[in-house]
This record gives structure tokens, sequence and C-alpha cells, in this order.
């Protein structure tokens, strides 16, 4: 099969991430030949290396990146169209589309809201004969599930098991050995955070400072910068780089409790099995929150661990310190450790987006 992959970059890292990450699934789970059209490469670099964001075209991982751009290259589409979230390929690409009629598909964005299964995979016929289908990620067998690589839990497990070359990794990013030894052998919390502008992040500073034994934090570079300013006893900030996706995997399988934001982030750090809090991207109307809640109603989290994800994603963070000195310390602590390896051994057993994706196509392809 050949698929082109069409991304436009709107939040900054969520969907490139997310379609990078689908693109080698199809690639180098399935065998497709893929071509993944993106209009901004910069974005794409930081968390790819091996990408050359003057490129017009090129090939990364066996996979064909084509620079999105006004023109776009007049290239015949492949057997399978995948539109990430409604970005609308080039109009002159959809006039090629008429003429071998691919099966076109709209990958929405991920929800746990209830009408997602009865809309996933419904068809939508087109004035000029094309239909495009829905294709949404979910939390059930009735969607289409979440991008999941094959062997991720033992290629984790092994990670969380092995001391050395968790030390090795953070060394290569630049952690202290101050810092390092404070986490292995003085009870300090390990902590990432990957947050939007808006998220409070000094005062949680504040909270991570406050638990025994401290914290260490690991923030990538540009990421909340006024937490530049912010010194407190008992809490080491450290920055770190942007990391290619496997390595942001390993860092997420590391640390002890994880701050993410968006989509992409969001999947990887549930596959860590470890607590973490989630900034969900903001919409009018705080639609965002009811997507929050409908994703919490599926997560059996403990009440001050689900009151400190609700507070983290709201403008007024005023009990948000007492709800992580609450929702971090024991025996909450504990039980949301549970709670997380819980969610995740269940989620693992359903089937992977890539595969569900890549077999829906399929059926469809014997219909052209």
């Amino acid at each position: 099969m050949r698929a082109d992959v069409f991304c436009r970059v709107v939040d900054n890292y969520g969907d490139i991430g997310v379609c990078w990450r689908l693109a080698r699934r199809l690639a180098h789970g399935r065998g497709w030949q893929v071509r993944l059209w993106v209009d901004d490469l910069d974005a794409f670099a930081r968390i790819e290396p091996e990408v050359a964001p003057a490129a017009a075209q090129q090939t990364v991982q066996r996979i064909e990146i084509v620079h999105w751009r006004d023109p776009a290259p007049a290239l015949e589409p492949g057997d399978v169209v995948i539109e990430a979230f409604a970005c609308d390929p080039p109009p002159a690409f959809i006039a090629a589309m008429r003429a071998s009629h691919p099966a076109w598909i709209n990958l929405e964005y991920l929800s746990a809201e209830a009408w997602v299964e009865s809309c996933h995979g419904l068809p939508s016929q087109r004035a000029d004969g094309l239909v495009k289908h829905f294709f949404f990620p979910g939390f059930t067998a009735a969607t289409g599930g979440l991008i999941r690589e094959p062997g991720l839990s033992a290629e984790r497990d092994a990670w969380q098991a092995d001391a050395g070359a968790q030390d090795a990794f953070l060394t290569r990013l630049g952690v202290p050995g101050a810092a390092l030894s404070r986490w292995r052998n003085q009870g300090a919390r390990l902590a990432t955070l990957f947050c939007y502008p808006q998220a409070p992040a000094a005062d949680m500073a504040q909270a991570l400072a406050a638990l025994p034994g401290g914290a260490v934090l690991l923030v990538p570079q540009g990421v909340a910068p006024a937490l530049d300013a912010v010194a407190l006893a008992g809490l080491d900030i450290v920055r770190i780089p942007f990391v290619p996706q496997p390595d942001f995997d390993r860092l997420l399988w590391l640390a002890d409790f994880n701050m993410v934001r968006g989509e992409d982030s969001f999947v990887r750090a549930a596959w860590a099995g470890r607590p973490f809090l989630w900034q969900i991207y903001a919409q009018d109307d705080a639609v965002h929150l009811t997507k929050l809640d409908a994703w919490l109603a599926r997560y059996d989290l403990p009440a001050p661990a689900r009151a400190l994800m609700r507070a983290w994603n709201d403008a007024d963070f005023a009990q948000g310190p007492a709800l992580a000195a609450a929702a971090l310390g024991a025996p909450v602590w504990q039980a949301w450790q549970a709670a997380a390896r819980a969610w995740e051994e269940r989620q693992a057993q359903l089937p992977d987006l890539g595969d569900t994706l890549a077999d829906f196509c399929t059926e469809l392809s014997k219909t052209r």
C-alpha cells in the first residue's frame, strides 16, 4: 500500500508527533510506502534530528518527507490519503485523487467522549464523487485505539529495571551528578515538565520542592521560561534538550512523575505506567474541559489526583499547591501509582491505532 499522510503543525509538536509515529507504524509495522507531507519542518526537526529543515523532499527512516508549501508538488496520490486533524490536502492533489479514488481518511483528534464511537469510520460523500471516512483514535474497542508499537511493554519494563542505562541516559542529557544522586540516593522525586505557556509551572515547582526529599524537575529548553528565575530549596530544575521520540519515551518511562501536554505526549505518558498530569489543548468555551472530564471518567484516579488534574487545566490554580501536596504524598501517591499501571495494562489489551487504521484502509481499497 502507498499512503500519503498530510500534517499541518498547529500545536508545535503534538500534530507532527502523532503523524510521525503513525508514519513509522505504517512503514515499519505494515511495510507500507509512506509519504509524509509537513508544512513546518523546523518543528519536525526538533523531535527528529534526521530531518533537514531546508529540504523540499527527503527520505528519513524509509519514509519520504515532503515540505508542504504553496504551490504543492505535483505528485500522484497513493492508495491511501490520510489528512490529520482535518488539515485539507492541496486542491490540486484532491483533483488528482478523483482519477484514482484512494481510500481517504480524516484522522480525528483523540477524545474519550461517548459520541466518538458512533461516528468512528463513518463516510462522507462529496459532490465530486470522492468519499472521506472519519477515523477516531480512542480508548475503547469501538474506536481506532491508540498508537502503540509492538513489544512496547517489554521494552519499557526492561528500561525501568536498568538503573545503569538510565543514569547514562540522564547524564547524556546534561543532568548533573548531584541532582542524579539526590534522586537515586536521597529520596528526591524525579519529574518532567512539558507544558503550554499558561500552565502554573511556578506553583507546581513550589509543591515539588515541598515534598519530603524534594524533587528534580527536568524541563526541555524553551518550555516554561519563567522557571529560569525560580530558586527553591529542595528543588533542582534542570534544562534538557529536545530529544527524538524514542528518547522522549525513555525519559517518561524513568521519571516518577510526568507533566505532559497535547495528544502525543499524553499517550506516551500513559504508556509509561507512571502517574502524570495532562494539560489538554485549550479550546474556546472550555470545550477542552468536557473532553478532559470524559477521559477522567474512564480513569480510576484517587480523588486528590483527579482534583489536581482538573486544577492543572483551570485558569485558577489557587488551590493547586495544596492539591499537589495531597496527591503526591502518601498514601495517595501509592494509590495513584497503582491506578496508572492498571489503566495502562487495560489499554494495552486494545488494538493499536496503526493496525486498526491499516486494516480499515485495506478493506476500503477492496471496494475501489
